[in-house]
């Protein structure tokens, strides 16, 4: 993807981010990778507190992280690349539903230069829908940058149109495994509070008394010392929604510094991402009508920690 002049970016290191190294921080609150935060670092692209900022040097709470990240010349226009990791777990005429690894994005937007899912599907030769937005056709859902996971992409117009409806009816099932940091209280229940953009960040969300409705429910699969498992089923669909209410909960997913989570935890489990991932799907075909239903495995990063959750005492 070609680049234009970039976007100039200044923000406060939230408290959870302090002693991180600047790569790392810029990798969390700009949604880049590691890779592309330390090439913009070393491209003098970042400055903390005024002065050129090192790749290895450390971010304080409060310190001014100044970075100028790169614009993409045409939103519109996917470039195609071949994305190790994706796994793509059914096609056919109408429908792709794939596994997403972390780390990438389901599409281009200005500010990510990285790898896309849409990029992959047109390098790998999958047509799709050309309904929606340009940059994101096809698309009846996304994940973050930093959540794996299944997920489902249309291939057909009536697809996108069906399954597009089913998204905004709410009667697709999905759902969500969590690590998140205590025991939560009740270990099942209901978070039905409203979500918007965090008056302080515009990086991340918060719950918000003017915010759009939002409703994630939680049970508890396995409760252990310092952490426990959730099974999460979403009602609506907000960006960061279960990051942001178990925050509110104060029970912020396992490594989720921008919420709040403790990152000498984080550390001691080996994650540099939230510890979520989407694990099934359920639906009707937009075609045959049927129930279908398809699940993830979790990455080899979140069962290693929870391994390490499991033989904490």
């Amino acid at each position: 993807m070609s680049e234009v002049r970039g976007e100039q970016r200044v923000v406060s290191v939230p408290e959870g981010l302090s002693g991180e190294r600047v790569d790392s921080a810029m990798a969390r609150m700009f949604g880049l990778s590691r890779t592309r935060a330390a090439a913009l670092i070393a491209d003098g692209q970042v400055h903390l507190d005024g002065e050129l900022a090192g790749k290895s040097d450390r971010v304080q709470a409060g310190s001014m992280l100044e970075a100028t990240l790169p614009g993409v010349a045409d939103p519109l226009t996917v470039e195609p690349e071949l994305v190790a990791g994706i796994r793509i777990i059914y096609d056919d005429d109408s429908i792709v539903v794939l596994d997403k690894p972390v780390g990438i994005a389901v599409h281009a937007s200005p500010g990510w230069s990285g790898p896309t899912v849409v990029g992959h599907l047109a390098a790998a030769g999958f047509r799709i829908a050309t309904s929606g937005a340009p940059e994101r056709q096809g698309i009846v859902q996304r994940l973050d940058v930093g959540t794996s996971g299944v997920m489902v992409i249309c291939k057909g117009e009536r697809a996108y149109s069906v399954l597009k409806n089913a998204f905004r009816q709410r009667t697709v099932d999905k759902v969500y495994h969590a690590m998140v940091q205590g025991h939560p209280d009740p270990l099942s229940g209901t978070i039905d509070a409203p979500i918007g953009r965090h008056p302080k960040a515009d990086y991340k969300f918060a719950v918000m008394a003017d915010g759009r409705h939002s409703v994630t429910h939680y049970e508890t699969l396995e409760a252990h010392r310092f952490a426990s498992l959730l099974e999460v089923h979403l009602e609506t669909g907000r960006t960061h929604q279960i990051r942001v209410h178990m925050s509110a909960l104060k029970h912020p997913c396992v490594a989720d510094l921008t919420y709040g989570a403790d990152p000498t935890l984080a550390r001691r489990v080996g994650l540099e991402r939230q510890w979520l991932h989407a694990v099934r799907l359920g639906f009707e075909h937009p075609d045959s009508g049927e129930h279908v239903e398809f699940e993830s495995p979790y990455p080899a990063d979140l069962a290693h920690a929870l391994e390490v959750i499991r033989d904490a005492h």
